[in-house]
């Protein structure tokens, strides 16, 4: 099977439309609807690249579990097919024993929304003036542009690469963080083509703000992408350049329609709206294009991988090999008073954000691309979407209504809880010749060895959508593996695997929720999914001990095991097959990778070693934004030393870093810690006197008497047991022109040396070793004799 076969092949099967949808109109690129029933789709022709516009109709509509409240229409309300003049609304009932029975469609959702709230009001006795009052157990009702997908069986993107979008990338420069009194001075824009503009204001009055702001939106409307990317858009570039441009009574018309202002959304991430307490948040929305904030991809692939060192576009750029050599690099909050003496060292630094915006987007963007290919939803809503509710529900949705079936209500939860899924360590310390297998997707894979799916799904269609990802999914890599490395076809396979895994894998996860989160949500079908899981694990480790390996760890991801001295790569190798042989059809064990050495230091929280000499690290214990850097720096260093068995040199590494401190040879920037900022400067100072905290003291200590909720800073405990501000901007860069006072509490980052950092350590030794290994530096002299004899320890730990 070919990813890539036409579209009519693709539509062979009922099934088929189900995950794709049934209409081939290509080069969808944006779509937008209102309560009128007026949608306004955007294509860009496969091969020409040309944008038509198209103006199309349809009838809003929504699912009902009752009539009852549209009654009260009369004549208005008929049965579709029957429709007179007078008929304002239309009904059909759908088949099969979902609560959601009734699909009711107007010309206007505003007169089918009042109908339903008139009779609703009448019926309940109180005033109803809200659907969303009615819950999800009475009604269905999705967004215009959504309802418009679902019912055409149209997707975004179909005969397009993501490399035939037209992707604009802009970034904004501003004298601060805080929209109602700072400003913006500088835009930097990377065009579809490739090419770059700095934008900058001729002066600091009000009025070159506002020609700023007028010239980028020129700009952009000249440009005409499809897509609107940046690093944070959502978060901060948008609320700001949105809060700027009402300051100063400056029309904001940044998408294809001629209405000024943004529309908004209410969104998971995004800026906070009313009080920040609440917790709400909303994205911005420019009809006619996507608006694309590339934080979200970071977070999915690191979600995925867990081997990212932060978020930020900077570090990110960085890990992933984006940043040229010659990046400018500017502390946050020195970017204004540098442009001020340096101008071409902002206007560099602006023009590498862009450029590496763009990277980043085409290098992990490419899932929620293909993603959009599939579901019903706006390209920009799949992009920050979970995979559970934000892809596989709209899947849902289309193919119950293609099929003509009545969609199940939401119900919560009969309170039978989950049970959990299958964890073991078997084993702490250091393990030499590791091998990991690897279970691909093993909870969908058990749904569909043994056809377990959601008993409310009468369609069968949770399941059906699973076999048919896993079968394209296969395809996808198959065609990617065969196709020149770096090329546009190679990339579009693996977006395709990629987003297909997401949406895949995230099936249990569906079947699992509780509370009534999906709509198929099925506690006893996920708990017996649970029951395969543990079985087979449990058998896949049985027959690996039985094959003479040592277990260390297993999960629903696979088995970490060490193998006896001699063994070749084909001995390890051999043993995968076997046991592979003996699980269920359908569950697949790989060899997935092969290691010098392992440090096991609690469940999913381990290092390896490869035979390369590359070094992995795992889990929170050795891997979390918060840790000190020079914490992290060491474990790296201890960890690479301990896992070849050099004991002395972990020891030395140790001492190396206690004598750093006690000089004062470290930044200041390597002893603090990342944090976020929960409390606004009110609701801190409210407390302030019964408890205080060393971040918010920072800050004060500093002069900052104002920060944003979910503000990130770096802090540190400084010699006076104070807490000391490094920086308050995202980067992580700190220039090494930067201040640097230094006064850190030397001694308190000595014990946190040892009783947090080396702790992690603890498990690769015997407890008198590690005091050895670990003891004051002055005492060095004293066990030097010893720590040569030191070796690392495996230890078993007994199974409950």
């Amino acid at each position: 099977m070919d990813a890539d076969r036409p579209a009519s092949a693709r539509l062979a099967s009922t099934e088929d439309e189900w995950l794709w949808g049934w209409d081939t109109t290509p080069g969808i690129v944006s779509v937008w609807a209102d309560q009128r029933g007026r949608a306004i789709i955007w294509r860009r022709l496969p091969g020409a690249g040309e944008l038509v516009r198209e103006d199309a109709r349809f009838r809003p509509w929504l699912l009902l579990d009752r009539l009852d409240d549209l009654l009260h229409f009369g004549k208005r309300l008929a049965r579709e097919g029957d429709a007179t003049s007078d008929t304002q609304i239309t009904y059909r009932r759908l088949d099969g024993s979902g609560a959601l029975r009734y699909f009711v469609s107007a010309t206007d959702a505003r007169t089918l929304a009042a109908a339903v709230l008139h009779g609703a009001t009448h019926r309940l006795g109180r005033r109803v003036t809200h659907l969303r009052e009615l819950g999800q157990q009475e009604l269905l009702v999705l967004p215009p542009e959504e309802q418009y997908l679902v019912i055409t069986g149209r997707t975004y993107f179909r005969d397009l690469t993501f490399d035939q979008l037209h992707r604009l990338q802009f970034d904004l420069e501003t004298t601060g963080l805080d929209a109602r009194r700072d400003r913006m001075f500088m835009v930097a824009v990377r065009f579809p083509n490739g090419e770059t503009e700095v934008l900058e204001a001729r002066g600091e009055a009000d009025a070159d703000e506002a020609d700023l702001i007028r010239r980028l939106v020129a700009t952009i409307r000249t440009a005409d992408p499809d897509v609107i990317e940046n690093h944070n858009l959502h978060g901060f570039d948008l609320p700001f350049l949105d809060q700027r441009a009402r300051t100063l009574g400056v029309p904001l018309v940044l998408g294809r329609l001629d209405e000024p202002g943004l529309r908004q959304r209410a969104a998971r991430r995004g800026a906070a709206v009313g009080v920040p307490e609440d917790g709400r948040r909303m994205r911005f929305v420019a009809p006619g294009r996507e608006l694309i904030d590339t934080l979200d991809a970071v977070r999915r692939h690191d979600f995925s991988t867990r081997e990212l060192p932060g978020h930020g576009l900077k570090v990110v750029a960085r890990h992933l090999g984006i940043a040229r050599p010659e990046r400018e690099y500017v502390r946050g909050d020195q970017i204004h008073a540098t442009y001020r003496t340096d101008p071409d060292r902002i206007r560099r630094y602006a023009t590498d954000d862009v450029e590496e915006v763009a990277e980043l987007s085409r290098m992990l963007g490419g899932a929620a691309f293909a993603l959009a290919q599939m579901a019903p939803r706006r390209y920009e809503r799949l992009a920050d979407a979970g995979a559970a509710t934000g892809v596989i529900d709209p899947l849902l949705v289309r193919a119950y209504l293609r099929s003509g079936v009545a969609l199940p209500a939401h119900e919560p939860s009969d309170g039978t809880p989950h049970s959990g899924a299958a964890l073991h360590l078997f084993a702490a310390g250091v393990a030499q010749r590791v091998v990991k297998t690897d279970v691909a997707s093993l909870y969908p894979s058990l749904m569909r060895a043994y056809r377990i799916g959601p008993e409310r799904d009468t369609l069968g269609a949770l399941l059906a959508l699973v076999d048919r990802l896993v079968d394209w999914r296969l395809s996808a890599k198959n065609a990617a593996r065969a196709a020149p490395a770096g090329s546009a076809e190679r990339h579009a396979n693996e977006a395709k695997s990629a987003a297909m895994k997401i949406v895949v894998n995230s099936a249990y996860g569906y079947l699992a929720a509780g509370g009534g989160l999906t709509r198929f949500a099925d506690v006893h079908a996920a708990n017996e999914v649970t029951r395969r899981g543990r079985e087979t694990l449990d058998l896949m480790c049985r027959e690996l001990a039985a094959r003479g390996v040592t277990l260390l760890e297993a999960d629903t991801d696979g088995v970490y095991f060490a193998v006896p001295e001699g063994w070749t790569e084909a001995d390890e190798r051999r043993v995968v097959t076997e046991v592979a042989a003996l699980l269920p059809p359908l569950v697949q064990l790989e060899f997935e990778g092969r290691y010098a050495a392992m440090l096991s230091h609690e469940p999913k929280n381990y290092a390896l070693l490869g035979y390369d000499g590359k070094l992995v690290l795992r889990g929170v214990a050795f891997r979390s934004s918060r840790a000190e850097p020079f914490g992290e720096a060491f474990l790296k260093e201890a960890i690479r030393l301990l896992l070849v068995g050099d004991v002395p040199g972990v020891r030395d590494a140790y001492l190396d870093v206690i004598r750093s401190l006690r000089r004062r040879a470290l930044p200041t920037h390597d002893v603090s810690s990342r944090v976020r900022l929960t409390k606004s400067p009110a609701q801190y100072l409210q407390t302030r006197d019964k408890r205080r905290e060393l971040s918010y003291e920072a800050m004060l200590g500093s002069g900052r008497t104002s920060w944003s909720v979910g503000e990130r800073v770096r802090v540190y405990r400084t010699a006076k047991g104070d807490g000391g501000l490094v920086e308050h901007s995202s980067d992580g860069v700190v220039r090494p022109d930067a201040e640097d006072r230094r006064d850190y509490h030397v001694e308190h980052y000595v014990r946190l040396l040892r009783d947090t950092f080396a702790a992690r350590l603890a498990r690769a030794f015997r407890m008198e070793d590690f005091d050895e290994v670990f003891a004051d530096a002055d005492q060095h002299s004293l066990f030097a004799s010893t720590i040569d004899s030191i070796r690392p320890v495996l230890t078993s730990i007994a199974q409950t």
